[in-house]
């Protein structure tokens, strides 16, 4: 098994461009990020410094979101929303730019939440538009645009596999693009009340991308109840050979120890 840390939630005592070497310390061999900077389109010498930081360190960066706002002030992302879809397609260049340098092939479009100022029929409507965009825009480079839902967030609309997977359709329906697939994070699926192995028998080969954290308090696998480890199990023998992404919350000290509890550190 092929573990990737997300070093968004993850090794966060670090500065940013430190925690690449930190996760390939730990062991691991792959990281993912969030969108490492705060605007869509950042300076060029900010971009540069994080892709040598991704190459320094020695390990591939197999994960990364497209701008998704100000995610500690509650945003969860510009794909479904009008003021700011300029944005988000600016901003895929740039992500397309940086999966090319470092060869990465899976992108995160976070859906966004409902906003006040549009219906919920014209923010979906702009989804597919700006999904298929997005898919244009890193099929040069291999890439596949993910599609996640989400917990915690009360105004983003996309809480169960079903409603991802109506989206991913319609954008394939509107568009021909083949490379718009599921983020099923087990942790968000099981929060939102989504049965998550009956999710995995019917798409884990065809799943985009895995994360994984446990339920309650989206701690490291072991410290709460969610089957994770037969979740995954199934997933692999149903057809998924992605790596699995490590979303959850952890300090520093700690987080890599239920790796070793489990007998598992060669399979980083």
């Amino acid at each position: 098994m092929t573990y990737t840390v997300n070093c968004s939630i993850l090794l966060t005592e670090l500065p940013l461009l430190e925690r690449p070497a930190a996760a390939a310390a730990a062991g691991f061999g792959a990281v993912e990020f969030w969108w490492p900077f705060a605007e869509a389109v950042p300076a060029d010498r900010d971009v540069d410094a994080f892709i040598a930081a991704i190459r320094d360190a020695g390990v591939q960066l197999t994960g990364l979101n497209f701008f998704a706002g100000d995610m500690p002030g509650g945003d969860r992302g510009l794909v479904s929303w009008p003021a700011r879809a300029a944005e988000f397609r600016d901003n895929i260049d740039v992500v397309a730019g940086i999966g090319r340098e470092l060869g990465t092939r899976g992108f995160n479009a976070l859906y966004g939440n409902r906003v006040d100022d549009a219906t919920p029929e014209a923010q979906d409507a702009l989804a597919i538009e700006n999904l298929a965009a997005a898919a244009a825009g890193v099929a040069a480079i291999g890439g596949t645009v993910l599609v996640e839902p989400v917990s915690g967030a009360p105004r983003y609309p996309l809480l169960t596999a079903a409603d991802a997977l109506r989206v991913i359709d319609g954008v394939r329906a509107a568009s021909g693009a083949d490379n718009v697939k599921l983020l099923a994070d087990f942790y968000h699926l099981a929060v939102n009340g989504d049965d998550a192995a009956a999710v995995i028998e019917a798409h884990a080969a065809s799943f985009g991308h895995i994360q994984i954290a446990d339920d309650p308090g989206r701690g490291a696998p072991g410290t709460g109840t969610l089957p994770l480890t037969a979740w995954i199990e199934r997933s692999r023998e149903l057809g998924y050979d992605g790596p699995i992404g490590l979303e959850y919350k952890a300090p520093l000290y700690d987080a890599f120890s239920w790796l070793a509890d489990a007998a598992a550190p060669a399979a980083r």
